[in-house]
C-alpha cells in the first residue's frame, strides 16, 4: 500500500491536560508511550496538570495571583473569607515554596513548624480542625503537617475559585462543562472567550514544550469531564499556532461519552478522536501521517472529518495487540520528584488516593465477571478480558522500579481476577521483591483468609471494592454475584491479615426503597462497628447509555426521559424510576454519617439523626453482621487446593519422650518468623516428614503442591494423614504462615 511514497519520521508528545491528581500520573500516556517504544516511534510526555499546579503554587505564582485578584476586589463584594486570604498575601507568599516543598517530600523537617500551629496562615478550611482533633493522637508529626498543609492549600483554592477563576478544583478543571454535555455548543462557546488566568499559565508551558519538542503529533489524553476544557484550550492553541501539527484524541471520556459524535465543530480543535485501546489506532494514524504522497489508508475506531462531516473510520484489519505485546509502561520526561502527596482526609485507607506516588499497572484487560447492571459492560475496556502473566507483570514491575525509583504499585483493574492475584503474590514471594501494592476487587468468597494473608505476605496493604447497596434484593438485581454477609465474611478476611478494605457504596438504584436506603446504610454502619470496613464512599446511581439498565430499562422499572442522541457526548441518561423517590435528598446523611463512621465515631447515633426528614426504623438486626462472621471451621480441603509455606527453614533437636515406663523418640522443629518464634514437638517420623515436605512446598519454589499431593507424599510412609493434619502442631503451623489456596 505504501510503496509509491516516503515514510517521514514522527515525533509525538503526549499529554494528560489539567487537572487529574496531585501525587502521582495518571498513567495513560506511560501506557502509550512504552507501546511506541517497542515500535521504536519517538515520543515525548507531559503531565501538564501537575505543572500548572506548581507554577500557581510557587512564590511569583501567588505574587501575580493576588494582584489579578486585586482588579475584582475594587469592582465585586468579595466574601470574608476571601478578604481574610487577600490580607494575609504576605504569609502565604512567604510559606508557599517550603510547604510544596514539604509536600514533595524534600523538606521534611518543617512537619515540626507546621505543627506548632503558628506558621501557615489560617481561613475557614481550618475551622475543621476542632472536629478532627482526636484525630491527631493516632498521627504522626509528617501525616498531621500534610493534614494541616492540605489545609492550606485548600483555602487558596477557595481564593481562586472565587477571585480569580470559578473553574478551578485541584482534581479537576471546569468540569461542569464536560459532564454530560449532550450539546457542544457551552463549551464551544467557553473557548470562544478571552483564555482565563489559569488558562494562561497551561498555555504558557505549552508553549515551551511545543517549541522545544516541535512533535508532528499531539496526543491529549482526557480521562475525565474534568480534563475536556483544557484538552480543548490546548487544542486550540496548538491548532492556533502551529496548524502543521496533527491532533488526536483519546481516553476514558472519549470512550464512553463520544461514541455517537456528530459535530463538525470538535475537529477545528482535533483532527483525530480514537476510541477503546489506543494502541492500534494510534499506530495507524502515524502511519496515515507519514507519507509524502496520498495513499489510502486504513483506520481503527477513529472519528474524523471528511468533506466537513464526521466519519467514524474502522476498516483496518490490524487486531489489537495483545496485553504481553504492549511494552511496560514508560515513566520517563514526567516530573516524578515533584508531585505532591496531601491528606484530604485523615482516613488511612481514604487517603491512599491521593497521598504517595503509585507505579500504575493493569492485571488484566476488562472485567472477568462483566454482569453488574449499572456498568458499561457492552464496551470494549470493560468486555474484552484478557489477564497478564504473572511473570510478565513481576517483570514489568521490576523494570518500572528501575525506572521511577518507586516500588509502590496500585493496579488500576475493573477487578482484578483472585486466582492472578494468588499467582502475581506467589511470584512477587518467589522473586524476594519488596513491594507494596493495592487494587479492586469483586468481593467474592475465593477471597479466603488464607489469600488474604498470601497477598499481605507479598505486599498488599489494600483492596477496594463494589459493595453497591447493601441489600440482597438489589445486588441479585445489579448481578453482583454476591450477597452482604459474603461482603462482611470477606472484608473480615482481608482486614484479620493487615489489609485494609474500601468499599463503593451506591443509592438510588431502579426500584430501590427508602427502607431499602435505610437499612443498606445500617448494613454499612455495622460493618464499620464490626471494624472490618475501613473506609467507603457513597456515590448516586446514573444510568449510562451502555449498561444493560441504558439498554434494557423496561426490565429495571425505569423509564428513558429522553431518547434524543446529542451531536456531543452521550452517556448518561435522565430517566424517572417506577418508585417516584427522590434520592438526592438522602445525599446529605449517608455522606455524613460514613464520614463520622470511617473515623470510628458515632456507631451509636440513631439512623434518624442523620436526616431531617423522617425515615423508616431500620430492618435489619442488631446482630446481622456480628453474626455472618462468626466461622464455624472448615475440615473441607478440596484436593486440588494449593499448599504453601511462607516461613523459613526450622532449628530441629531430636529427644527422648518417657511415660510408663515406654520411651520413644521426638522431634522439636522450632521456627522464627518476623515477630517471634515458636516450637512445636512431633514423634520423630512425623517430624521428619514435616521438615522435608515443608522444604518442598516453600513459597521460593517453582513447583505448587496440592493437597492431594501433600497427603500422598505423607502416606507413602505414615498413617493417618488427617489425625495428623489436624493436629496441634499442624494449626499451630497454620496461624504461622502454612496456607491452604
Amino acid at each position: 500500500m505504501y510503496q509509491n511514497s516516503i515514510i517521514l519520521k514522527q515525533k509525538l508528545f503526549l499529554i494528560t491536560p489539567p487537572f487529574t491528581q496531585l501525587n502521582t500520573p495518571y498513567p495513560a500516556t506511560a501506557y502509550i508511550k512504552g507501546f511506541l517504544n517497542t515500535k521504536e516511534i519517538e515520543s515525548v510526555q507531559a503531565d501538564l496538570g501537575i505543572e500548572v499546579i506548581l507554577k500557581l503554587f510557587s512564590k511569583e505564582g501567588l505574587q501575580n495571583l493576588f494582584q489579578v485578584a486585586s482588579l475584582k476586589f475594587q469592582v465585586e463584594e468579595i466574601s470574608d473569607n476571601s478578604k481574610r486570604i487577600y490580607a494575609l498575601q504576605d504569609e502565604y507568599i512567604k510559606t508557599i515554596d517550603s510547604v510544596i516543598a514539604f509536600l514533595q517530600g524534600k523538606n521534611p523537617t518543617l512537619a515540626l513548624q507546621i505543627c506548632q500551629e503558628d506558621y501557615l496562615p489560617e481561613a475557614s478550611r481550618f475551622a475543621q480542625l476542632e472536629e478532627l482533633d482526636w484525630a491527631f493522637g493516632t498521627m504522626g508529626t509528617q501525616d498531621k503537617a500534610k493534614h494541616l498543609a492540605t489545609l492550606y492549600l485548600e483555602d487558596i483554592s477557595d481564593f481562586i475559585v472565587e477571585c480569580v477563576d470559578a473553574n478551578f478544583g485541584f482534581s479537576r478543571y471546569a468540569e461542569r462543562l464536560g459532564r454530560s454535555a449532550n450539546s457542544f455548543d457551552e463549551l464551544y462557546e467557553a473557548l470562544q472567550q478571552e483564555p482565563t488566568y489559569i488558562d494562561n499559565l497551561l498555555l504558557s508551558i505549552l508553549k515551551e514544550r511545543i517549541e522545544t519538542i516541535n512533535p508532528t503529533l499531539f496526543l491529549v489524553s482526557v480521562p475525565f469531564p474534568g480534563n475536556l476544557y483544557a484538552a480543548f484550550r490546548s487544542a486550540q492553541w496548538v491548532k492556533l499556532h502551529y496548524p502543521e501539527i496533527k491532533i488526536s484524541m483519546g481516553g476514558g471520556f472519549p470512550n464512553t461519552e463520544l461514541r455517537s459524535l456528530s459535530d463538525a465543530r470538535v475537529f477545528e480543535f482535533f483532527d483525530y478522536i480514537t476510541l477503546d485501546d489506543g494502541e492500534v489506532p494510534i499506530e495507524l494514524i502515524v502511519q496515515s501521517i507519514s507519507q509524502t504522497e496520498p495513499v489510502e489508508v486504513s483506520f481503527k475506531r477513529t472519528f474524523l472529518l471528511e468533506d466537513g462531516k464526521v466519519v467514524y473510520k474502522n476498516n483496518s484489519t490490524k487486531p489489537d495487540y495483545k496485553q504481553s505485546q504492549v511494552g511496560t509502561p514508560d515513566y520517563s520526561d514526567l516530573l516524578l520528584d515533584k508531585y505532591i502527596s496531601v491528606i484530604e482526609i485523615v482516613n488511612p485507607m481514604h487517603r491512599m488516593w491521593s497521598d504517595g506516588r503509585w507505579n500504575k499497572l493493569t492485571m488484566a484487560h476488562g472485567c472477568y465477571w462483566g454482569k453488574c447492571t449499572f456498568c458499561d459492560i457492552s464496551l470494549d475496556y470493560i468486555k474484552v478480558y484478557e489477564p497478564v502473566a504473572a511473570s510478565l507483570l513481576c517483570d514489568r514491575m521490576e523494570e518500572m522500579i528501575l525506572q521511577t525509583g518507586e516500588n509502590g504499585f496500585h493496579f488500576v483493574d475493573e477487578a482484578a481476577p483472585p486466582a492472578l492475584m494468588r499467582a502475581l503474590a506467589l511470584e512477587i514471594l518467589r522473586r524476594k521483591l519488596s513491594v507494596t501494592w493495592w487494587t479492586n476487587i469483586r468481593f467474592e468468597k475465593s477471597f479466603t483468609q488464607d489469600l488474604a494473608l498470601l497477598l499481605k505476605a507479598s505486599g498488599c496493604i489494600a483492596v477496594s471494592g463494589g459493595l453497591e447497596v447493601a441489600s440482597d434484593r438489589l445486588l441479585k438485581l445489579i448481578d453482583k454475584g454476591v450477597t452482604v454477609e459474603q461482603v462482611a465474611r470477606v472484608t473480615r478476611n482481608f482486614t484479620e491479615a493487615g489489609i485494609m478494605v474500601h468499599a463503593y457504596l451506591m443509592y438510588g438504584y431502579p426500584t430501590q426503597t427508602v427502607q431499602e436506603t435505610v437499612d443498606s446504610l445500617e448494613m454499612v454502619r455495622q460493618l464499620f462497628e464490626a471494624g472490618i470496613l475501613q473506609s467507603g464512599f457513597w456515590h448516586q446511581f446514573a444510568m449510562t447509555a451502555h449498561s444493560p439498565v441504558g439498554l434494557y430499562p423496561e426490565k429495571f422499572g425505569v423509564v428513558k426521559e429522553t431518547e434524543a442522541i446529542g451531536t456531543f457526548a452521550n452517556n448518561d441518561i435522565n430517566y424517572t424510576d417506577a418508585t417516584g423517590i427522590d434520592h438526592d435528598k438522602f445525599s446529605f446523611g449517608l455522606k455524613k454519617s460514613l464520614f463520622n463512621y470511617m473515623h470510628g465515631i458515632c456507631f451509636d447515633f440513631e439512623l434518624q439523626e442523620w436526616f431531617d426528614f423522617k425515615i423508616p426504623k431500620t430492618t435489619i438486626s442488631a446482630d446481622f453482621i456480628y453474626d455472618a462472621i462468626q466461622d464455624e471451621p472448615n475440615f473441607n480441603i478440596k484436593p486440588t487446593a494449593k499448599v504453601v509455606w511462607l516461613g523459613g527453614k526450622p532449628f530441629t533437636e531430636y529427644f527422648t519422650k518417657s511415660k510408663k515406663g515406654n520411651s520413644w523418640e521426638m522431634l522439636a522443629l522450632t521456627f522464627h518468623d518476623k515477630k517471634e518464634s515458636f516450637t512445636i514437638q512431633t514423634n520423630k517420623a512425623e517430624g521428619e516428614w514435616l521438615r522435608a515436605i515443608l522444604e518442598k512446598i516453600t513459597v521460593s519454589n517453582t513447583k505448587i503442591y496440592t493437597f492431594q499431593e501433600v497427603k500422598a507424599d505423607f502416606e507413602l510412609r505414615l498413617e493417618d494423614f488427617e489425625l495428623f493434619w489436624y493436629s496441634k502442631a499442624i494449626n499451630t503451623l497454620r496461624e504461622s504462615g502454612l496456607l491452604i489456596l
